[in-house]
């Protein structure tokens, strides 16, 4: 669909171009003072003009240049302004005010020179001077009503995303409740049957009895059943996430996102808890980098530390009997154009990153940068296993 925009975006700058071209030429075909160099001129000041989008202030300079030459040489009516006017228009409309200001003063400025010094050319004149304000004003507001389309557009789609977090954060507390009450109600009821029909099972093959059939039918269906609801309970509290921050990386990449991933110390599994909020912190950070840095450069930093372990040897055999795992630091950092006289308003986003790293007991710090952008500091505490 992208492409299919720019190519559409590329043919009408043509057909403007050609259009303010046929208008240039068919005034001039009707002066009797016409050359073929004022033909040149023309034709090559409407040409410029189906660049606008890709170099508008090159357009400009050459249309401003191309347009007075005309006018100085010729002397032609207003409508010589023509390719100026697009010009300047389209350089207002992407923000360059000033270039577009300076082109139609200079403009103007040799239409005056040359012109004859009677009331009927500064009548004329004055008509341009309007023209050209008239064109700074219009590309001004298709600029900003530009910026609130974009603006708009953002919006709804971070609404969009916050919805679907919220419900998807509502269906993980339900099941987690759900698992919950599982748990409490059916997994000591189950187990309380299990081990009565153990204890009825031993005490008769202990003195010798004939177990009955439904009983021993009992204890298996009791273990069945602690085995069915030890792997519903497994599923219904899973939420691993779908992936690892280097996939998540390749993701923001492939989606044109600039991003680099540097992996530091000694890289080993983490715990399931640990592993799932560090996914989730470079999941959000990259998100963000994605909606609000712009055309930034994102680096993405993941430590692992430094593994330490307490070795005690005896008769020549090593019994680790420790291990202290460290912390796991995460840093994501990009030169977007975040403010820090102007922090964020907290979303549900950086919410859940601190909810996250709080429950884990590490520390979190999401905030702009001192020399712009916005950098995530997270600490992640690995704990220590025996």
């Amino acid at each position: 669909m992208s492409g299919r925009r720019i190519d559409r975006g590329r043919l009408a700058d043509v057909v403007l171009a050609a259009v303010v071209g046929a208008l240039g030429t068919a005034v001039a075909a009707f002066d009797d003072d016409t050359t073929a160099l004022d033909h040149v001129l023309v034709v090559l000041a409407s040409a410029a003009l189906a660049l606008h989008r890709a170099a508008p202030r090159a357009v400009l300079a050459a249309a401003t240049v191309l347009g007075t030459a005309y006018v100085v040489h010729a002397h032609p009516g207003p409508l010589s302004a023509l390719p100026v006017l697009g010009a300047v228009h389209t350089a207002a409309r992407v923000g360059h005010r000033g270039l577009a200001a300076a082109g139609g003063a200079v403009f103007l400025a040799g239409y005056v020179a040359t012109g004859p010094g009677t009331q009927h050319a500064a009548e004329r004149a004055g008509l341009l001077a309007g023209w050209f304000l008239c064109a700074v004003v219009t590309g001004l507001a298709d600029r900003n009503w530009q910026a609130y389309l974009r603006q708009t557009e953002q919006r709804a789609l971070e609404a969009e995303r916050t919805r679907e977090e919220a419900a998807l954060r509502r269906a993980g507390e339900e099941r987690l409740r759900i698992a919950r009450e599982l748990h409490d109600s059916l997994t000591h009821s189950i187990s309380i049957v299990k081990l009565q029909a153990g204890v009825a099972v031993h005490l008769a093959r202990k003195r010798g009895d004939e177990v009955p059939p439904a009983l021993l039918a009992i204890q298996e269906a009791g273990g069945e059943a602690m085995r069915e609801l030890r792997s519903a309970l497994q599923v219904l509290r899973a939420d691993e996430p779908a992936g690892t921050p280097a996939l998540l990386v390749e993701r923001a990449r492939a989606a044109g996102l600039a991003v680099d991933l540097t992996v530091t110390g000694d890289e080993r599994p983490l715990p399931r808890a640990v592993d799932r909020a560090a996914y989730r912190i470079v999941q959000e950070a990259l998100t963000n980098a994605a909606r609000h840095a712009g055309p930034a450069k994102v680096r993405v930093r993941i430590d692992y530390g430094t593994r330490n372990t307490t070795d005690h040897t005896t008769d020549h055999t090593t019994d680790r009997t420790g291990e202290h795992m460290g912390e796991l630091t995460i840093g994501v950092d990009d030169d977007g154009a975040a403010d820090p006289d102007r922090p964020p308003v907290p979303g549900t986003g950086l919410t859940g990153m601190h909810e996250r790293v709080s429950a884990l007991g590490g520390t979190l710090r999401a905030a702009p940068r001192a020399e712009g952008g916005f950098s995530v500091r997270a600490r992640l505490p690995l704990g220590e296993t025996a």
